[in-house]
């Protein structure tokens, strides 16, 4: 008996000396301070556990790399080999800090030439992906966050395979954690017929850690680096046949021209990045014709660069707003200097629109999102509840000539955490096409009024408080 006192003793001494490490392993990150007040609390207050989630998903890991500058560089020099001199294609008066900033933090050039067409269903967008995937004559470029063994699923697999046995070259990136659902042999047989199969940070149980934590949440295909699909669509069924509460809807794109070089250079450097294969011959950067008058800029951003790209442009683009701001998201959990962004943009007379889903399919997520309304709706925002289904469209409008969609949603696992593209659109036309859109799914909505807002139970508001405690993790 006291032998075992003794082990208990030692268990705890050992714990704790641990936990405390820990906790100044995380403040000594200098981390967001509101990340590690809330990593402290669960050290704190779930033993082990807190020890469990950290091991998983606490590692910060912007100091690391997943390719050098140089080869980085060295990728990104033939995409911006397809550009035009920023001079002459002259983006509009507004826009050009906006333009610069980006290109600056990380060479995100901007290509005229190109052409947008939307889909904000899965019909149509898989109808018309399966038809340029059958035209393929030398390559394709495929990467999903969520790749599913269902219907969508083998029919893109079989097309995949068919085109390999008509020599085209075809190269598949999935994610590892957002697949798992899909069983390994189903990527092991497309292996086998030809597909160039890539799983991105390949998760092995002895070697876990915070792989789980940081996913490539991009969904890009390019077909013989002349036709791009980027969006906010993965590989499943349910973009189809929606949920058992209503429709899926969702906003994807379709790029021809210029900007396709972009598309192809994101891939290309994921690809190099998890399977160390150089690609970068002119057979993937065509000379592109202009197909459009669209200007565009990819940018990338993930949790191992210096600066989070995707957020700083959004945060640029709505201080600059003079007339509207548009936001569809699946998830609002916003960073500190978002949501002032968008409290000061309405209260200086801005017609800011939010749009959510009423249901979510993420149940934390989505009590934490609704912590962050209030604030919002104090501000003069007109929040919007889509009623026909899941909204997990990302898309964003600001007056009437700048257009934001992609992979990225509006929280802070979309900003820090997660690989994310999104194409920063300047063009009126495409603007206007895009409103349309939001004003269609207006019509499917309620408009949250305060006074409704602020009679929900108690119990409502405390259980949003407590996950908003946690929404730097989320």
């Amino acid at each position: 008996m006291e032998a075992a006192n003794h082990l208990i003793l030692i268990f705890q001494i050992l714990y704790v000396a641990t936990a405390l490490g820990t906790m100044i392993v995380v403040i000594s990150e200098n981390r967001n301070p509101l990340k590690t007040i809330s990593w402290v609390l669960i050290l704190l207050l779930l033993p082990l556990v807190g020890l469990i989630i950290y091991y998983f998903f606490g590692e910060d890991s912007r100091k690391q790399r997943l390719i050098s500058n140089k080869m980085y560089k060295k990728l990104n020099r033939r995409s911006i080999g397809r550009k035009e001199l920023l001079e002459t294609l002259n983006p509009p008066n507004e826009y050009k800090g906006l333009v610069n900033l980006l290109n600056r933090l990380k060479s995100s050039p901007l290509y005229g030439g190109s052409s947008v067409k939307f889909y904000s269903d899965g019909v149509s967008k898989f109808e018309d992906l399966f038809a340029h995937l059958e035209k393929a004559e030398k390559h394709i470029h495929i990467q999903y966050y969520i790749f599913l063994d269902d219907e969508v699923g083998r029919k893109t697999r079989d097309i995949l395979v068919r085109k390999v046995s008509e020599g085209v070259e075809v190269r598949l990136i999935y994610d590892d954690v957002g697949s798992w659902k899909a069983k390994r042999d189903f990527f092991k047989n497309m292996q086998a017929r030809g597909v160039e199969v890539q799983p991105f940070l390949k998760v092995a149980f002895k070697i876990l850690t915070s792989r789980v934590n940081y996913r490539n949440h991009r969904k890009i295909v390019v077909i013989d680096g002349k036709v791009g699909f980027v969006g906010g669509m993965n590989i499943a069924d349910r973009y189809i046949q929606g949920v058992k509460f209503g429709i899926w809807r969702d906003s994807h794109i379709k790029i021809e021209g210029k900007a396709v070089a972009g598309l192809q250079t994101s891939f290309l450097i994921d690809w190099y990045s998890s399977r160390k294969e150089f690609l970068a011959s002119d057979t993937y950067y065509p000379i592109l014709e202009s197909k459009g008058e669209n200007m565009i800029q990819l940018v990338t951003s993930g949790p191992v660069g210096r600066y989070k790209d995707i957020h700083l442009g959004i945060l640029q683009a709505i201080s600059n707003a003079k007339e509207s701001v548009y936001i569809q998201t699946p998830y609002f959990i916003p960073t500190d200097s978002l949501l002032q962004a968008i409290q000061m943009a309405a209260m200086r007379g801005v017609d800011v629109r939010l749009m959510l889903p009423r249901h979510s399919d993420t149940t934390f997520v989505h009590i934490a999102t609704m912590s962050f309304l209030k604030e919002v709706l104090d501000a003069k925002v007109n929040v919007y509840f889509f009623e026909a289904g899941f909204l997990h469209s990302k898309l964003m409008t600001i007056d009437s000539s700048l257009t934001i969609t992609g992979s990225a949603n509006m929280d802070i696992r979309s900003f820090e955490h997660n690989f994310e593209i999104d194409a920063f659109i300047y063009n009126e036309e495409t603007c206007r096409k895009a409103q349309e859109t939001f004003f269609e799914d207006m019509e499917r909505s309620t408009l949250l009024l305060v006074e409704e807002w602020d009679k929900r139970p108690r119990f409502s508001k405390f259980k949003e408080s407590v996950m908003r405690l946690f929404s730097p993790l989320l």
